[in-house]
């Protein structure tokens, strides 16, 4: 093997353009957002404004309800003693409340009424028991019945009439 040889120095280049160093991009900004964050930004309005309406719609059923009951307290703190005062008084406020759910209901009377009665109330309470009162009661001073049993009865029925037109809605 042979010596190296030394290098000759190379000659210096012709000067040239003059270069830059390579530059980074500014940091991204903020705004304005992607098209990713836009879509986001819609379907959490569009939540926020759903959420915002099933709860007005809820507290609107639970003041609804709330009325319901405090007009069925009134109304049997205005019949007072008086039987025939009560029972008419519940049969007037079990035929709104039926008003408001079947208006068909209004027209029916007698058994038929008592027969509506059990089967939106889920029993037979008004055609086998206390319930009957309504029928002749409201019409008879002195009447004899339970009436505590018969507003626990018409109390019962409004509380379960009330699930079900919670369930409904």
């Amino acid at each position: 093997m042979s010596a190296p040889q030394p290098h000759a120095p190379t000659p210096p280049l012709p000067p040239g353009p003059e270069l830059r160093d390579i530059h980074l991009p500014g940091p991204v900004h903020w705004w304005p957002p992607a098209p990713g964050w836009w879509l986001l930004a819609l379907v959490v309005l569009v939540c926020i404004v759903f959420a915002l309406y099933k709860l007005h719609q809820a507290a609107r059923r639970r003041r609804w309800r709330r009325a319901v009951l405090a007009e069925f307290e009134r109304r049997i703190a205005a019949a007072g003693t008086d039987r025939a005062a009560l029972a008419a008084e519940i049969s007037q406020f079990l035929r709104r409340l039926a008003l408001h759910r079947q208006p068909a209901a209004a027209a029916l009377d007698g058994e038929a009424w008592l027969a509506y009665l059990d089967r939106a109330g889920g029993g037979e309470d008004f055609r086998r028991g206390i319930g009957r009162a309504l029928l002749d009661a409201p019409f008879r001073p002195g009447a004899a019945f339970d009436a505590p049993a018969l507003i626990a009865l018409a109390r019962r029925h409004t509380q379960a009439a009330l699930a079900a037109e919670a369930h409904r809605v």
